[in-house]
């Protein structure tokens, strides 16, 4: 699926971008008997709105019709990233730099741990660091279950 994901964001992210849009993250996953093409897209002037998810489906929509890459009957869903992102990829984590984020473990780590939360200091092709607790915790991206960037309420 990863390369449906691929060729699907090099199709869309030109015509999106000049529309003022990012795209922060796509996925093309399986629930249960359904297929979904998700979207998620920032702008640099901050909050997206239902406008502006409509705004990008409407651009996206007719060049995916037209590409036909995506054989199975899928569902497409174009929204923000909402308040705690999720981080994917090395440049999600990038732009999370010095904020508070949480990460879950595929299994505990050296100190027992499957859950980790603290502020990201550094991040690398292979390996993020996070503080926490005045103490550095350096976990590598493939030990990541699940990772999100944490909104204090």
């Amino acid at each position: 699926m990863a390369k449906i994901e691929e060729q699907v964001t090099n199709l869309i992210n030109e015509q999106v971008l000049k529309n003022g849009y990012e795209i922060y993250d796509l996925e093309y996953i399986k629930e249960g008997n359904e297929y979904y093409l998700r979207i998620f897209i920032e702008k640099p002037e901050g909050n997206i709105t239902l406008e502006d998810c409509e705004k990008v489906n409407d651009i996206v929509n007719p060049i995916l019709d037209e590409a036909d890459i995506i054989k199975e009957q899928y569902f497409l869903e174009v929204s923000s990233t909402g308040v705690e992102k999720k981080l994917r990829k090395v440049e999600h984590y990038k732009k999370a730099l010095g904020k508070e984020i949480k990460v879950k473990l595929f299994k505990k780590d050296a100190e027992g741990n499957k859950e980790v939360e603290g502020k990201l200091l550094e991040v690398k092709e292979k390996e993020i660091t996070i503080e926490k607790n005045g103490k550095n915790i350096n976990i590598k991206l493939d030990d990541i279950a699940k990772a999100n960037t944490v909104y204090k309420w």
